[in-house]
């Protein structure tokens, strides 16, 4: 919703003659100026383990826990996880856990200042494997699930590879997770070293800011990502059920985190410019991060119609990995549609989590 004095737009329209065309441009005004914004991440839950900013928590089931083997989902560094978890009818972890899966969420948190030496490695060696032992610990169970979303997927899957013989990782399910950046579309281009002065973008902003990350994210598809988000609502504005979803996807694009800058550097050089993950170059605190040592059960992830994460990055991970049991799921989606929205309520959820209770027997 944008934010600024919309009195005069008021005043101006209800002096207009009465007509289906001025109720609409009315409606239209409420929904950019007035409405308030709506309530996301309603599924109960409850705080178990924090970490500096970050929080890691359990979701309250509906019903009783059916499903034996507890999931922790990880999310990026980048946007709020509450995409997870967007609406009642529209949530992921609502499903699982209406469905008798125990549902455990890291969230980041908003990094300040003083994080801006947070490295990669930090927030997979000091935090997602002590997440994942108090997930055991408070579940009571002997394997764990972890589910990674995008950037949070690539790291979910670093941390799979380093803890595989350390920790009982039954099952991996990766969405949207890019793990080969030999060709990341037009990111290749803007983030080639000759050209992006990455260390100067990191030594001047400290976190890098997320409208900054936005914009680029934005200029994937300019037109769509500007004006046609307000032709969309305008065209749409007599229909309260599509209201109420642009208002849910704005609030969530708009409410970005920092991103910690020593990690934004090391998630751009050391992926995006030199491509370590799949070549098995990168060295997290000294130890290879050897994909071939994942050997959990695989469920990995492409959205075709995702221009974020190219379906390309995504693919060879199932190549590398040691699983015997590895899935590799095409659904014709983008990037967030993939988990939210009509479509994904009615596809998306229904298999993955029939692919999480065959694969936790």
């Amino acid at each position: 919703m944008v934010t600024l004095d919309a009195t005069p737009i008021k005043d101006w329209i209800e002096s207009l003659p009465k007509n289906d065309t001025i109720e609409k441009l009315k409606r239209l005004n409420e929904v950019l100026f007035t409405d308030p914004d709506p309530q996301v991440g309603q599924t109960p839950k409850e705080v178990i383990w924090t970490k500096n900013k970050a929080k890691l928590y359990r979701y309250r089931p509906y019903k009783e826990k059916t499903n034996k083997v507890p999931i922790l989902m990880i999310y990026a560094l980048i946007n709020k996880p509450y995409i997870l978890d967007l609406y009642p009818g529209n949530s992921f972890i609502e499903y699982l856990t209406d469905r008798g899966h125990d549902v455990y969420l890291l969230d980041w948190g908003t990094a300040g200042f003083e994080d801006r030496h947070m490295k990669l490695e930090d927030y997979i060696v000091d935090y997602i494997p002590r997440a994942a032992r108090k997930v055991l610990k408070h579940s009571g169970a002997k394997e764990i699930t972890m589910f990674g979303y995008c950037m949070g997927g690539t790291m979910t899957a670093i941390f799979t590879a380093l803890y595989q013989k350390k920790l009982p990782i039954r099952n991996l399910i990766l969405l949207t997770s890019p793990i080969d950046f030999q060709d990341a579309g037009l990111y290749t281009n803007w983030l080639d070293k000759r050209y992006f002065k990455l260390d100067h973008i990191v030594e001047t902003f400290g976190n890098v800011p997320f409208e900054f990350i936005d914009f680029g994210n934005k200029l994937l598809n300019p037109l769509s990502n500007t004006v046609g988000v307000y032709v969309n609502i305008a065209s749409n504005v007599d229909n309260e059920e599509k209201i109420l979803n642009w208002k849910l996807m704005q609030k969530w694009l708009n409410d970005g985190v920092p991103f910690p800058g020593e990690a934004y550097r090391q998630w751009i050089r050391d992926f995006y410019q030199e491509n370590k993950l799949i070549n098995d170059e990168l060295e997290i605190r000294g130890e290879r991060v050897l994909l071939s040592n994942i050997t959990a059960n695989l469920l990995n992830i492409v959205a075709t119609r995702d221009n974020i994460v190219l379906p390309q990055q995504i693919k060879p991970l199932n190549e590398k990995v040691s699983s015997k049991n590895k899935t590799l799921h095409i659904v014709s989606a983008g990037h967030v549609s993939v988990i939210t929205g009509k479509r994904a309520v009615a596809e998306q959820y229904p298999y993955i989590e029939q692919w999480i209770s065959d694969n936790s027997k």
